[in-house]
């Protein structure tokens, strides 16, 4: 963290101290938000040799990245067209079409997006006959995504194998917390000279991120999410009203748990500035004082980059109790046990899914 708040310091580091931390950050997919932070300031050539030489290596990987996801999302765009639907664009290939500071230097794993429930089937069918296909073939997957998730199993382009998560909402169908997809979808925004392309509000973007960190099971990208979150904050923070109606968007969308520990710990770990009245609303919907600091321990281990060479013993188990919270703030208690189970003993079958629908 320390390395994306004060770059400049950077240029007086050891070669061990660089190996350290290019570690690091290869591990949690910051390298190249690294490398950006240095080459904006114009301090990359202060860099060692061989330091630099991982740096520039990963400049150019996210560069290629980024243009691949312009091109996907063309391809996604065209698929789409007879739909009839404007495609809202979800996490990081939003950043990028929307030139937002939080695309700098990142890195993608897929593309994201979020559209009507009632055309869900028609998309789908649309990708279809462009290429993709599904990656989940059991019939008890088909059934989790389906029934109870709020995305399509994802998909895989057949020719270019590039991954698409088609999303008709933000949380699970199970979920606790029920945010309303026309709501979010109602408030979206056009990219500016993209056509049929649009990206959430400014307020609903920052609670996706804060949603979507704080409810996943899945920690490894949880760093560079909380970054992500971070250079959001930073750059919307600055709009006329934002941190206004942030919290009452919250409250609205059923997602002030979220944005308390999204504000909390990019503070504690980014440094981000928030205003004290702005915080002051955000903490009325936090936890009970003992629960907060259960969960301020957990998420301090459990976003420290992993390190194979790190003997200690909690930020493992910190890991595996967000695990366990995750899928119990996605499934009611009933389903959990039937989920886990299915997981383990592995109840199910291999299921055409030609048509969209799994087997009964």
């Amino acid at each position: 963290m320390a390395a994306l708040q004060r770059p400049h310091e950077l240029t007086a580091y050891s070669l061990p101290q660089w190996e350290e931390l290019i570690l690091q950050a290869r591990r949690t997919n910051l390298l190249s938000r690294v490398a950006h932070c240095l080459a904006e300031r114009e301090l990359l050539a202060r860099v060692p040799p061989a330091p630099r030489a991982h740096l520039e290596a990963a400049l150019i990987l996210a560069s290629a990245q980024a243009d691949a996801v312009r091109r996907e999302v063309a391809y996604v765009r065209k698929a789409l067209a007879k739909v009839g639907i404007d495609i809202v664009l979800l996490k990081g290939a939003a950043y990028l079409m929307a030139g937002l500071p939080a695309a700098h230097g990142r890195v993608f794993s897929d593309i994201d997006i979020l559209v009507p429930f009632d055309k869900l089937n028609e998309v789908e069918v649309a990708l279809r006959l462009s290429g993709w296909v599904t990656t989940h073939h059991s019939a008890y997957d088909q059934r989790y995504y389906r029934e109870w998730m709020h995305e399509l199993p994802p998909l895989r382009h057949a020719v270019r194998t590039t991954v698409l998560d088609v999303h008709h909402a933000i949380l699970p169908r199970t979920a606790r917390l029920k945010p309303s997809s026309a709501k979010l979808l109602a408030a979206s925004r056009p990219i500016a000279g993209e056509e049929r392309l649009r990206a959430l509000a400014p307020t609903d973007m920052v609670l996706h991120s804060a949603s979507h960190l704080f409810h996943n099971e899945e920690l490894s990208h949880g760093l560079r999410d909380l970054g992500d979150l971070d250079s959001l904050l930073r750059h919307f923070g600055g709009q006329p009203g934002f941190w206004e109606e942030l919290p009452q968007r919250a409250l609205e969308l059923d997602l002030s748990r979220p944005l308390y520990y999204g504000l909390r710990h990019a503070s504690r770990l980014f440094g981000t500035p928030v205003p004290g009245a702005a915080r002051a609303k955000v903490e009325e919907g936090g936890p009970a004082h003992l629960l907060g600091g259960l969960m301020d321990g957990l998420y301090e281990r459990a976003l420290r980059p992993v390190d194979p060479r790190d003997r200690d013993l909690v930020a493992p188990l910190a890991r595996q109790a967000l695990f366990v919270r995750a899928h119990w703030l996605r499934m009611p208690p009933p389903l959990l046990v039937w989920h886990l189970g299915a997981k383990v003993f592995r109840f199910d079958r291999e299921v055409d899914v030609a048509g969209g629908r799994a087997e009964p």
